[in-house]
């Protein structure tokens, strides 16, 4: 499967010197967003249609377009307006206005401009770089940064809507906060902030030539300090395509987990990443497996033996790993790398573990999520009331961050587990409805419980089905007989 085209968007990362020292403006997006949900970022967003009609003194083509995306995204999300009038600038209540009409779109920005006479001012936009989200994430943006310092009269503010929150953070408390995994950061952010929590005036030639990319795509991605991702290409379930390897703090070193990828040349990709970060004192020290399924275990074998590390994975484990791997039993309850706490959580996978942090509360979940789609569970491995005990316990444990093996990390954890429980008991809901006093099959049932589901996928909708029904079974509100499944 080709990756996704990244759709070109802007970003603003907007500054001042403030009382606490230097200060950047951070929003973040709504757990129910599709592209960075729960993430801090800057403002910004996609190019539109209408950019490239708005007049940029000294710009043309592209450029003048996303001057013109990135001072209208900065002037939605925040109220800050990069234009300059000859004579009164509009007042408050006017740009409060013009911006709810443009969000709303009863105003376009080019309108609002013209209303008020006045013209974009690209002097206060500087060019900041390039990002290209990396391949493996199902949204994709070609991002052009650009660095504005705020003026004494501009004054940021977020409304309610797309974004949950907004505010002037001093750049080292927000860098704080990242390293305790108190808010995320992609790459692009990141890097942003530790050019700006370096002395002196802030160095656009720095911001522009971040290490670690290649044409724009970092490879080196570290959603909170020490937590580092080596997405791989594996034969996963649609619509993953990809199986993350975490590479999280374990002592002195890092563990590896879910090395899942069968392909040399991901697998070389991953020697090359874990190999730069040994160089930099931070080695292998062990791989942890979440469960035994073939795309998060195709590597594991080739970490252990170059590394020379040991594999830790559930008792159940044994004898399952490709290669002739031994696995190091683990019990719930130990602590693993001096701060990880083991999970036993069976439900998708009888061996399955997950892993959480108790210094920072995120935890590497393996299969009990997906950020990308729900997770199947098929029986006989899999068993639906033993996973939705799981989820619940996960849920009460009350982490910070999921990290799962398919798909982005999510913060909101308890939040993310409740919603992801609550569409499992809607989908169980809809089983139960499809049901009758005459017996159905398991695939008549399935097709009208999952009317939603593109039918290629109703095969495996047909497994996850099926575990449901058994759970429904012992909870005696179905029975089954010879011809199918019915009302209790």
């Amino acid at each position: 499967m080709t990756a996704s085209p990244a759709a070109v968007a802007t970003a603003v990362v907007l500054f001042r010197d403030g009382p606490a020292g230097r200060e950047v403006f951070l929003v973040r997006r709504g757990v129910e967003r599709r592209f960075a949900a729960g993430f801090h970022a800057f403002p910004g967003g996609r190019l539109d249609p209408e950019d490239a009609e708005l007049e940029v003194p000294g710009h043309a083509g592209e450029a003048a377009a996303l001057v013109a995306c990135a001072a209208r995204e900065l002037f939605e999300e925040t109220g800050v307006l990069l234009a300059r009038r000859a004579g009164e600038a509009p007042s408050r209540a006017e740009l409060a206005e013009g911006r709810r009409a443009v969000l709303d779109g009863t105003l376009p920005f080019r309108a609002f401009l013209e209303r008020h006479r006045l013209a974009l001012d690209p002097a206060r936009l500087a060019p900041a770089g390039r990002w290209i989200t990396p391949p493996h994430l199902p949204l994709r943006y070609d991002a052009r940064l650009f660095l504005v310092r705020l003026a004494s009269h501009d004054a940021p503010e977020v409304w309610a809507g797309e974004l949950a929150a907004g505010a002037l953070v001093p750049v080292a408390r927000a860098l704080r906060r990242w390293a305790a995994g108190e808010l995320l950061l992609h790459p692009p952010n990141l890097h942003a902030l530790r050019v700006l929590a370096r002395p002196g005036e802030p160095s656009v030639a720095a911001l522009s030539a971040p290490p670690h990319c290649d044409a724009f795509v970092s490879r080196r991605i570290e959603f909170q300090e020490g937590f580092f991702l080596a997405a791989l290409r594996t034969p996963t379930i649609p619509p993953a395509t990809h199986t993350n390897a975490w590479l999280v703090p374990a002592g002195d070193g890092l563990a590896v987990v879910d090395p899942g990828a069968s392909d040399p040349a991901e697998q070389a990709a991953l020697l090359a990443m874990l190999d730069a970060l040994a160089a930099e004192g931070r080695p292998p020290r062990a791989v942890w497996l979440t469960h035994v399924h073939p795309d998060h275990t195709g590597a594991v074998a080739r970490v252990a033996e170059r590394y020379g590390v040991p594999v830790l994975g559930h008792r159940l484990a044994a004898g399952r790993v490709p290669g002739g791997v031994e696995v190091r039993p683990v019990r719930d309850g130990e602590l693993l790398g001096g701060r990880f706490r083991v999970l036993e959580t069976p439900g998708h996978a009888r061996e399955h573990l997950a892993f959480l942090d108790e210094d920072t509360g995120a935890l590497v979940c393996g299969d009990m999520v997906s950020t990308l789609s729900t997770i199947v569970i098929d029986p006989p491995e899999g068993d639906m009331a033993e996973y939705e005990r799981q989820l619940e316990r996960l849920r009460a444990l009350g982490p910070r961050t999921l990290y799962p093996a398919h798909g982005p990390p999510a913060p909101a954890a308890p939040e993310r587990l409740g919603a992801y429980l609550a569409h499992r008991h809607a989908r169980e809901a809809l089983i139960a409805a499809a049901l009758d006093d005459a017996p159905r099959s398991l695939p008549a049932v399935t097709a009208l419980a999952y009317a939603d589901t593109p039918p290629a996928a109703l095969p495996l909708a047909e497994r996850s089905c099926l575990a449901a029904l058994q759970k429904l079974a012992s909870e005696g509100r179905v029975t089954q007989t010879g011809e199918g499944w019915r009302r209790a």
